[in-house]
């Protein structure tokens, strides 16, 4: 149906950008008055959600999902994993037109631009990296994982510096990738992981109180 496509977008914008904070309830009723739309597109659009990890049920409603602390080291753990053996592929078998164009695309990155575009950025460039592996379900298992993470992740791009530092740690893995350098492509992907998700979690230490008071719901035991 043409709605639901409409309906599912919308909503996880407002998700991923954090307008509808985790823990929050949604109401089919609510949604039906907010977008206009039936109640089939939005059952649609809600199953989507939970297949991504965006919303859960709670009862007959449905709330959107907490931040889990857990879930957070998991994920860094799969993108560790996933990430170092698609670059080892990637030296081996991505082109220098495809590393040229990302290396290009990083160079036209400003990393002034508001937090929403750096999650955005950082999601791509790691997408696309896993895709030069030549191995599809690298880059699909990449992108899950990345979506998983959005609403966590603007905490640590949040400042210029931080993206300055994101985007000078992508181009040296690109750099590394077109020198043909796997070992040190796979080390650098690594470091690049490990660090991000430490940044996340000191960010999540500094400012638990201001997160709380903004209703984001933070569960799991801090990862180590």
């Amino acid at each position: 149906m043409p709605e639901q496509p409409h309906v599912y977008e919308r909503l996880r914008s407002a998700i991923l950008d954090l307008e509808r904070v985790p823990g929050s309830r949604i109401t089919e009723r609510g949604l039906e008055a907010e977008f206009g739309a039936s109640r089939t597109p939005l059952r649609a659009a809600l199953m989507r959600l939970e297949t991504e990890g965006l919303v859960r049920r709670d009862g007959r409603a449905w709330e959107v999902s907490p931040i889990d602390l857990g879930e957070i080291a998991r994920l860094s753990e799969l993108r560790d994993a996933v990430e170092s053996a698609a670059v080892r592929l990637s030296a081996a078998r991505a082109s220098d037109d495809a590393l040229r164009a990302l290396r290009d695309d990083l160079g036209a990155y400003d990393p002034d631009r508001r937090n929403e575009d750096a999650v955005g950025a950082g999601a791509d460039f790691h997408v696309r990296l896993a895709a030069l592996s030549g191995n599809h379900f690298f880059a699909d298992t990449v992108s899950s994982a990345m979506t998983r993470l959005a609403r966590t992740r603007w905490l640590e791009v949040r400042t210029a510096d931080a993206r300055r530092t994101a985007r000078e740690e992508h181009r040296t893995i690109v750099d590394q990738l077109a020198a043909r350098d796997a070992d040190a492509a796979a080390d650098s992907i690594h470091r690049h992981i490990v660090g991000t998700h430490e940044r996340l979690l000191a960010a999540l230490d500094a400012d638990a109180r201001l997160l709380r008071a903004r209703g984001l719901a933070i569960v799991g035991p801090r990862a180590e």
